[in-house]
């Protein structure tokens, strides 16, 4: 009984410990008693005490929404108070330039969610994603490359299966060049129409030949034309491959001028936006300037799996 007794008692002191902000406060108090007098009194290490609550941002768990379906977490960010005094302590004035965060990881993760297709990445990133794909146009490809390394920019491109058969070396030379690749189906049909069958063939047989040629595994799987449904979607699911479409198209394939191209998707993107493009004439003649106007609205430009991870990026 007396065993019984003591358990009780350490629950309901752990239980008042963890949910009463005065006590958790004292705690803080005793916790900085035990540091060295000169830093516990020092003002620069009270002041960042005193305003580090202001800089902390709670993370956003992954959710599914109506319009957009599938959107990945955010991790938060809380101030290390320790590192940022260190960072600031030789000048000993307060410079929240200097302050040192951690990351706080979403209770929600985006494979948490039942297989869904995925519009956008978190709209409190600022960061974009280039989805390319790829099933023609080879001739505007070194450009477009070219272009991208200029700029030290990663894209995503989703390979058809049948292209990345015939042209293994291109697909090679898209990854030596730091970008990511993706599954765009073997032959290019309307995914919606097939059966579960038929959309495993069309997605096994695309990711053997582009990991035969490239050594990457595909994680990404983006439908051609944008159709699917939802069997298509649990189907790559069974393959650990989320189903990807996009947030701004520059509807490349019709040809738009350069100032058409990118007036349509500079009226559009925004934090979290992922842009469709093909290996065209009018994409490879906008490149240069999308890419500038883009980081100049202060957005970052990832791959996919950089956009669609929970890692912030303004740290």
């Amino acid at each position: 009984m007396k065993k019984v007794s003591i358990i009780i008692i350490i629950c309901i002191v752990g239980w008042i410990t963890v949910s009463n902000p005065f006590v958790s406060e004292y705690l803080t108090i005793k916790k900085e008693s035990s540091l060295p007098a000169a830093k516990v009194s020092d003002p620069l290490y009270q002041s960042i005490i005193k305003n580090a609550h202001t800089y902390d941002i709670a993370p956003k768990d992954a959710t599914i929404d109506r319009v957009w379906k599938a959107i990945p977490g955010y991790n938060g960010r809380k101030v290390d108070i320790k590192a940022s005094y260190k960072n600031m302590k030789s000048k000993g004035v307060f410079n929240e330039k200097k302050l040192i965060f951690t990351q706080i990881k979403p209770k929600v993760h985006l494979k948490d969610l039942p297989p869904s297709p995925i519009y956008k990445g978190n709209p409190d990133k600022p960061m974009v994603s280039f989805i390319i794909n790829v099933a023609w146009g080879n001739e505007y490809l070194s450009e477009m490359l070219a272009t991208l390394k200029r700029h030290n920019v990663s894209a995503s491109f989703f390979l058809e299966g049948n292209w990345t058969k015939k042209n293994p070396d291109l697909a090679k030379l898209i990854v030596s060049s730091g970008h990511e690749v993706g599954n765009h189906s073997y032959s290019h049909p309307d995914m919606k129409q097939l059966t579960a069958a038929r959309a495993r063939e069309q997605i096994v047989k695309t990711n053997e030949i582009i990991e035969a040629a490239t050594g990457k595994k595909c994680v990404w799987f983006a439908p051609p034309s944008g159709s699917y449904r939802d069997e298509t979607v649990k189907v790559a699911a069974e393959f650990n491959m989320m189903t990807v479409m996009w947030t701004v198209d520059t509807v490349d394939w019709r040809k738009p001028t350069p100032d058409a191209l990118v007036s349509r998707v500079m009226s559009k993107i925004d934090n979290g936006s992922m842009v469709l493009m093909h290996p065209t004439e009018s994409t490879a003649k906008s490149l240069d300037r999308l890419i500038t106007q883009i980081e100049q609205k202060n957005l970052k430009i990832g791959t996919v799996s950089e956009l669609l991870s929970e890692e912030r990026v303004d740290q």
